[in-house]
């Protein structure tokens, strides 16, 4: 099991990874003028490409973090509420990962009616989400 717990923290780590970059690429997309075609056809490339592989890295942190619940047989019982609070997040950062390709989507099609400082606080979220997940799994308050 310390195979599994190992390559769902590499997983996880990588997939956040992918999700602290992307929307700093949104800040910089938000962030180009209308006459600079070429910037912004740069930075879609990037974002297109980047959303791909953090996708491919969710897949496998779902896996093995599945695999490590039913592995462990936690979340039955008392004393395990700090699982059903993480998995709240797990739901949330999937929600947030699903929110990037809307925008990427959005910004392709020249859609985009947020300003750059507003994604610089969507940037945020993932780092929040992060905290309270390890929080959670390694303190268990409850």
């Amino acid at each position: 099991m310390l195979w599994v717990k190992s390559l769902h923290i590499v997983f996880v780590a990588s997939w956040f990874a992918g999700l602290f970059y992307l929307p700093r690429i949104f800040v910089n997309l938000a962030m180009v003028p209308v006459d600079s075609v070429a910037e912004r056809e740069r930075l879609l490339l990037m974002a297109r490409k980047l959303m791909r592989f953090t996708t491919m890295l969710a897949v496998p942190a779902l896996v093995f973090g599945l695999w490590l619940w039913l592995g462990y047989g936690i979340g039955k019982g008392a004393g395990n509420g700090w699982l059903h609070a993480k998995l709240a997040i797990v739901v949330l950062v999937l929600g947030y990962h699903h929110s990037c390709g809307v925008l990427l989507k959005k910004f392709q099609q020249g859609a985009v009616q947020r300003s750059h400082v507003w994604f610089r606080w969507y940037n945020e979220v993932p780092v929040l989400l992060l905290l309270l997940a390890v929080i959670l799994v390694v303190v268990k308050p409850f």
